[in-house]
């Protein structure tokens, strides 16, 4: 008979693994913040500065405390942090870069088979020189190399060739990038940036599996294998099946996870003390949060909907007359359930106000006077932390909920 995890145990155990139940006003060391971002895996790094960029907003949600600046410090100084792809680009422990080293192979062979189809032709060609360049003259940004250039018609696939050498010499690890000014990347060759003792070791396809694998499900707490291989994308569906089926017994058991609305219990994988740690996680803090679109908690999709019961997505490639509620709305975490989303925008260049346009509560949630005093304490946090000098609200910004 294989035992039953409850919704409500494997809720608090995935915010617990997340971050998500541990005081958010005691104070952050910069040490601390790194601890963090090894227990969430990675942080997301987005283009999108509706409110405030999705890395911080991130690392704000989970402690009140938390000051840009720490990042920077880890990313541009003590090099304990570093930036590639894992579904998409993050911000990721430079101690796991060794299994990143496979994935770079995989990658140079994956780009060059897709862009030499989709991007302008050429890129391959500026490679060796980009190379060249960086070696004797040091890091540079994409503008130095003549990648600033208007985007043309058609978008991202019209990068100026010396952009997209950047990018695929990143992707594939010859560079890293060394800082940020501003939003853009400076890049410089990766032994530059990597330390030393996380270059030495390049790991073999079996390794990449079990480090990917194990270390997947130590952060996700239960999952299926198909969400095991997604959490890094570092290994494909059958390879983290096949780690799944020759583990279990091996620290790995099968339990049935019930899902929010209680209609579809499904079997998935655990570790042995899956009940324990359950049983153990703190009771989730009440307070109100507004969490990014891009926050690791909800990067699936799928599963935060079915442990959740919160069906969400971004919409800000939907035409607007299509969307069914905003550009780029915040989900809303009370507890350990989803409240509501809002939509909101720091309008830098008119007012410096946080301005609300919209509010969508989830069905069965009442916004009483409790609910709305812990909403206005989260957008002044926001407000806050992102600079702005008040907080607006559009007329009849509270919606009802679709």
């Amino acid at each position: 008979m294989i035992d039953r995890l409850s919704n409500r145990d494997a809720r608090r155990l995935f915010l617990t693994l997340h971050g998500l139940s541990e005081p958010v006003h005691r104070k952050m060391a910069t040490a601390d913040l790194n601890a963090r971002i090894e227990q969430i895996g990675f942080v997301q790094v987005d283009s999108i500065n509706t409110v405030e960029r999705a890395h911080h907003m991130i690392l704000h949600a989970r402690n009140r405390t938390y000051r840009p600046k720490q990042l920077s410090q880890l990313l541009e100084r003590d090099r304990s942090m570093f930036e590639n792809w894992t579904h998409d680009a993050s911000i990721i422990p430079s101690r796991y870069f060794p299994y990143w080293r496979p994935r770079f192979r995989k990658t140079a062979a994956h780009l060059q088979e897709r862009w030499r189809k989709h991007r302008r032709p050429g890129f391959e060609a500026e490679v060796e020189s980009v190379l060249d360049r960086i070696s004797t003259s040091g890091p540079v940004m994409a503008r130095e190399l003549g990648g600033d250039q208007p985007k043309q018609a058609g978008g991202w696939w019209n990068w100026h060739p010396s952009k997209t050498a950047l990018e695929y010499l990143w992707r594939t690890g010859a560079l890293a990038v060394t800082r940020r000014e501003g939003f853009q990347k400076v890049y410089d060759l990766a032994e530059n940036v990597i330390p030393d003792e996380h270059r030495a070791h390049e790991p073999d396809d079996e390794e990449t599996i079990e480090w990917a694998c194990r270390s997947a499900l130590e952060r996700l707490g239960f999952a299926s294998s198909g969400e095991i291989a997604g959490f890094w994308e570092a290994v494909s569906p059958a390879e983290a099946a096949d780690w799944c089926r020759r583990n279990l017994g091996n620290g790995l058991r099968r339990v049935i996870l019930e899902d929010a609305d209680g209609s579809k219990p499904r079997e998935v994988y655990a570790n042995e003390d899956v009940f324990d740690r359950a049983a153990g996680s703190a009771e989730p803090l009440p307070t109100l949060r507004v969490l990014s679109p891009f926050d690791p908690m909800i990067r699936d999709r799928v599963r935060a909907k079915r442990l959740f019961g919160f069906d969400y997505r971004i919409e800000v490639f939907v035409p607007a007359a299509k969307r069914q509620y905003g550009y780029y709305v915040f989900p809303l975490l009370e507890g350990d359930r989803f409240v509501g989303r809002i939509d909101m925008k720091h309008q830098r260049q008119e007012d410096n106000a946080l301005h609300v346009t919209g509010l969508w509560l989830e069905p069965g949630v009442r916004f009483g006077k409790a609910r709305e005093n812990a909403l206005t304490a989260a957008l002044d946090r926001m407000r806050r932390f992102g600079g702005a000098d008040a907080v607006t609200f559009a007329n009849g910004y509270l919606r009802d909920a679709k």
